[in-house]
Order: C-alpha cells, then sequence, then structure tokens
C-alpha cells in the first residue's frame, strides 16, 4: 500500500474507485485509536460509484509513529497535505468519532477546499470538558500493562450489535489500543476532551451531513450540535452504537452516496 510523507509524517493511504466529474473524491478518517478497518464496509459499499480514499492519522495502523503533531490541527493539516500529495483541489471528508473533531477543524480551518463534510457518531464540538481526565490515565495502565482481559471486557460490556460485534472484532479492537503510538493514545485524549468550538458552528456553511447511532452514547451531543449547524442534514440509525459503519455499512453507504450525489433535500418555493 502507498505512502505519502507530509508535515513530516509517514502515512498509509489507499485511493479506491474512480473520480467522477459531478463528485469530489471522499476521504474517509478513522477514529480514535482505530484505523481504516472501521470505513471498509462502507468503502466497499463505495466505490463502484465513487473515487473514495482512506487513510490512516500519524501514530495510528500503518502510518508513522511521530513524535508529536497529536493535536485535532495537526490531523486537519495531515490531511489537507494529504490532498495537495494526490492533487485534490477539494474533496469531501468523512470523519468517525475523533475524526469528526478532524472534521470541524477542516471546516473552520481549511473551508475552502471542502466540498462537503460527513460527521459520523462525532465527539461533540464542545469536546468533553467535564469527563475526568483520571479515566484516560486508568485507560492508559490498561494499555501500558497489557491487560487483554480488562479491555476485553470492556467492549464486551458495551456491545450494543451482537450480530455485528463478535469475538474477532473485540480483539482486534484491542489490538488497536495496543498498537497506536504513546503520542496518539495521550495527544488525541487530550484534544478530544478540549475540543471547544462550539460557539463557532453557525459559521460552518459547507453542506454537512450528521450521521448518528440511536444507541450511541454521542448522540444527545450530536443533535446539539446539528441544530447549531446552519446547512446540515441528519440520518440517525435506529439499529447503530457508535461503530455506525460497522453496525449499518448498507444504511451508511446509501446515505453518504446520497448526500454526496445529491446535496441536502431543499424545500420548493
Amino acid at each position: 500500500m502507498p505512502h505519502a510523507t507530509v508535515n513530516g509524517a509517514r502515512l498509509w493511504y489507499d485511493v479506491r474507485g474512480r473520480a467522477t466529474r459531478n463528485t469530489a473524491p471522499i476521504v474517509l478518517h478513522h477514529g480514535y485509536t482505530a484505523s481504516r478497518v472501521n470505513w471498509l464496509p462502507v468503502a466497499a459499499r463505495l466505490v463502484d460509484r465513487h473515487c473514495v480514499v482512506m487513510m490512516e492519522c500519524r501514530g495510528t495502523g500503518e502510518s508513522e509513529h511521530t513524535a508529536d503533531g497529536y493535536t485535532l490541527e495537526q490531523y486537519a493539516a495531515d490531511v489537507v497535505a494529504l490532498a495537495d500529495h494526490l492533487d485534490l483541489e477539494r474533496f469531501t471528508f468523512a470523519g468517525h468519532s475523533m475524526g469528526g473533531g478532524v472534521g470541524y477543524r477542516l471546516a473552520l480551518d481549511h473551508g475552502q477546499r471542502l466540498e462537503k463534510l460527513i460527521l459520523m457518531a462525532s465527539i461533540p464540538a464542545d469536546g468533553f470538558p467535564n469527563v475526568d481526565p483520571r479515566m484516560h490515565e486508568l485507560r492508559a495502565t490498561l494499555r501500558r500493562n497489557r491487560d487483554r482481559a480488562t479491555l476485553l471486557a470492556q467492549y464486551r460490556a458495551g456491545c450494543v450489535r451482537p450480530d455485528a460485534e463478535d469475538e474477532a472484532w473485540f480483539e482486534s479492537r484491542v489490538d488497536h489500543v495496543f498498537g497506536v503510538s504513546d503520542g496518539h493514545f495521550d495527544g488525541g485524549a487530550a484534544a478530544m476532551r478540549t475540543l471547544a468550538v462550539g460557539e463557532r458552528l453557525a459559521s460552518i456553511t459547507t453542506p454537512t451531513l450528521v450521521i448518528a447511532g440511536s444507541a450511541d452514547g454521542l448522540l444527545g451531543a450530536n443533535l446539539d450540535d446539528f441544530k447549531r449547524l446552519p446547512n446540515a442534514a441528519l440520518e440517525v440509525l435506529s439499529r447503530a452504537g457508535h461503530d455506525v459503519a460497522l453496525h449499518e455499512p448498507d444504511r451508511v453507504a446509501r446515505a453518504i452516496d446520497a448526500f454526496v450525489r445529491y446535496g441536502l433535500a431543499r424545500p420548493r418555493g
């Protein structure tokens, strides 16, 4: 698979499908301690109609474990730099979870490059200011001690779709937690906790699709953020938790396809 060195980091990416005249390429960005795996089922359903660019941010998957750069601003700058590497003047960005925070930063800092924005089970625009940082320290201790049993138990306890999340999936999630860089594990968590762009959402005019799972703990925050976006549509999937693309890949792909091809629905008159 190809890599591109941008902003001092060697990033993994893959381009699938084919470009069309009527739609911009779709860049898919995963969430915190995740990788392209989370988007694969949806990407497979989009490539027959769209050019899809999958990527892994610094510190995760097959991308370089850099010494620094683990902020949402840097992750967003890396997306833009990868787009430059691929000669993409404009693109649609789809971010899951932490990737949604990257999407907010792209819209606010690099909005001229975005054709459309897709936020799937995104972290809240105002971050997690009320989350006790000691919770991260507890998870960091489990990671440092390679306490697979406890982490597996936590993921199993949070399962909302047994038909989609099997033991292999839980094992894979723990492997991802163990495999990311220390910089991403700590810096990414801090960046999500301290994101504070809610007051600026009204300035985001990029057409935006908010995708949420009704069984996701972030649903309430996703709905609140949707209400503050002036140019947005909403898709809530009734049988999906936080891993929306895993739980409902067909419906997610259909929603993205329709949004990218036709844009926001507007009343006549």
